[in-house]
């Protein structure tokens, strides 16, 4: 994934008029003259960089004139004390943007390096980090790209571009053979989960959807869903033993037909307990937290004499 500076400009221009407003009152003191300064970003912790080139746009909206130096790309782990960047330009310009900068650094730094751990954790299982759409509203681009600078994956963008059917699908409505509308949603009908499930998937098989996702709960309603043949089955807060037994179906159902259905664990997953997860055979897990509980990275602006 690669961050386009057109959909990402509007987040930075949205963040600037937070924090600018009508001017820089306390620059626009200090710095009569226009000062030119040369600062540095420094990282205070150890961490996974994500957003150098987000670093640059903000700069750069508040003056194309300053000259920026990337000195490490994202997805670089780097160490305390490092520098990341270089600025050279006007003082008040420089610290006018300096709060946005570290903002955004920070905050995609901070994704990028919990990831980076969760990776670090379920290598060799062959299991799979992905991110979910638990994000801050506005910034979903931003933290789904940092998450892959940490090497996660990203599954959806949002409800346009895949399917998930997920358990209030289920529980409260079903899809009705003769739709009532556009979308394919029929009247609300009693029966159990699993005919639901049955019924739903076929609904979009049948409509050509490739890729259905459905999430269940127990492995009762895994084997209806494998059973309807869906693609992808995320296991909802499933114990490490269930997604064992999972698993072998899983298995033994893609030998005998010849497919290749995907398997994800979801809900509750830490890194006390992911290994785990992980090494009992899922080919991915998708981690909530990764963007909406992942700490901020501590970064300084350090101004050179």
């Amino acid at each position: 994934m690669k961050l386009i500076k057109e959909k990402v400009f509007p987040i930075i221009i949205s963040a600037l008029k937070e924090d600018i407003g009508s001017g820089d009152i306390t620059s626009s003191l200090v710095f009569e003259k226009d000062t030119g300064l040369l600062a540095h970003i420094i990282a205070k912790e150890e961490c996974v960089i994500a957003g150098m080139d987000v670093a640059k746009w903000v700069f750069d909206a508040v003056d194309e004139k300053m000259a920026f130096t990337a000195l490490c790309k994202d997805g670089d782990r780097i160490k305390k004390g490092k520098r990341i960047m270089s600025i050279k330009g006007s003082a008040k310009n420089i610290l006018s943007a300096e709060r946005t900068v570290l903002n955004f650094t920070g905050h995609l730094s901070g994704i990028a390096t919990l990831t980076s751990e969760f990776v670090r954790l379920v290598k060799g299982t062959g299991a799979k980090i992905y991110d979910t759409r638990k994000t801050i509203p506005g910034m979903r681009e931003l933290e789904k790209y940092a998450v892959m600078a940490g090497g996660g994956h990203s599954y959806r963008i949002g409800l346009w571009d895949e399917v998930l059917i997920k358990d209030n699908h289920i529980n409260g409505s079903r899809f009705h053979p003769e739709p009532l509308t556009s979308f394919g949603f029929g009247a609300w009908a009693l029966g159990s989960r699993a005919q639901s499930i049955k019924k739903i998937i076929g609904v979009f098989k049948n409509r050509g959807y490739r890729n259905i996702e459905i999430e269940v709960e127990n492995i009762a309603e895994f084997k209806e869903a494998l059973e309807a043949g869906a693609d992808i089955i995320m296991l909802d807060n499933m114990k490490a033993e269930e997604i064992r037994k999972a698993v072998k179906l899983k298995e033994a159902n893609n030998e005998k037909h010849g497919t290749k259905v995907i398997l994800e664990a979801s809900g509750g997953i830490s890194l006390d307990n992911i290994k785990k997860i992980a090494k009992a055979g899922v080919d991915r897990i998708s981690i909530g937290r990764l963007t909406h509980s992942a700490p901020s990275i501590d970064f300084s602006l350090e101004i050179c004499k």
